[in-house]
């Protein structure tokens, strides 16, 4: 029997499954992969608001990386939630010592309802010590802005600020434009060589969309160790999450934002 593809992700614990280490789990199993922890951190959170969170010290986020690389065929990994400038140097550490594979980095700056996690001065550290070992790094807007210092309210925007971006750190960039207008959501990838990808879908009416960004970060590191391109890792992650988000939209998850990927038989 063929071993399953090993993913690696480092990102938070979600307690109410919608985003983080759960919803990445259960994105890479149901692209046919097993997946593998590093939990940065722990948040106590339901479909409205983060009620608490702690982060893990940086020695033992390290400690569950090096373990994972050590003793696992490790394809490709992702990283979301990095609960400041020790749990950056940490990783970045931590992952150079490790093999070649493709690294996804979805910076989570703070969440949605408003919690922060990063500071300016782990954002910075972000820039200078994580971004560089990426295959690709996929911010949403709000995320771009605050990685450039650009204004990102367009389409347009999300674009010059994913080019400086890519110039800034070296690598290739991936603009989420699920918090853009319009009626369907466009995604910005630019590359090295100063092109400009756009994937395009419908934007779908439900407010289940809790973990949009991690499905989508989470499946591209999930297709890259498949050993895809980058470009058609992005086509196939938005179709997967485009699936997912109408799969989920009739269910009720409470008061908020319920899950944007829920596992099925």
């Amino acid at each position: 029997m063929k071993a399953p593809l090993c993913i690696l992700t480092i990102a938070g614990s979600d307690s109410g499954g919608g985003a983080g280490i759960q919803s990445d789990l259960r994105t890479i199993r149901a692209l046919g992969g097993h997946g593998l922890t590093a939990i940065t951190a722990v948040t106590a959170q339901d479909t409205e608001r983060i009620s608490a969170w702690s982060p893990i010290p940086d020695a033992l986020i390290a400690a569950q990386i090096s373990s994972a690389l050590k003793g696992f065929p490790v394809a490709a990994v992702k990283t979301g939630l990095l609960p400041g400038t020790g749990a950056v140097r940490a990783v970045a550490a931590a992952l150079s010592l490790g093999p070649s594979v493709p690294l996804v980095v979805d910076p989570v700056l703070s969440s949605t309802s408003g919690t922060r996690f990063m500071s300016k001065a782990a954002i910075l550290e972000l820039r200078r010590k994580l971004l560089p070992l990426a295959s690709l790094v996929t911010p949403n807007w709000p995320e771009a802005a605050a990685l450039t210092g650009l204004p990102v309210r367009t389409h347009a925007e999300a674009e010059k600020a994913a080019h400086r971006l890519v110039r800034q750190c070296g690598r290739p960039v991936l603009v989420k434009g699920g918090h853009g207008p319009g009626k369907s959501c466009r995604d910005c990838l630019a590359a090295v060589d100063g092109t400009t990808l756009w994937f395009e879908g419908p934007r779908i009416a439900t407010r289940n969309t809790h973990g949009t960004g991690c499905v989508l970060s989470t499946a591209i590191a999930a297709w890259l160790g498949r050993g895809a391109d980058l470009p058609h890792a992005v086509r196939l992650a938005h179709t997967f999450l485009q699936r997912a988000l109408l799969r989920g939209r009739a269910l009720d998850w409470g008061k908020g934002r319920g899950p944007a990927f829920y596992a099925t038989r």
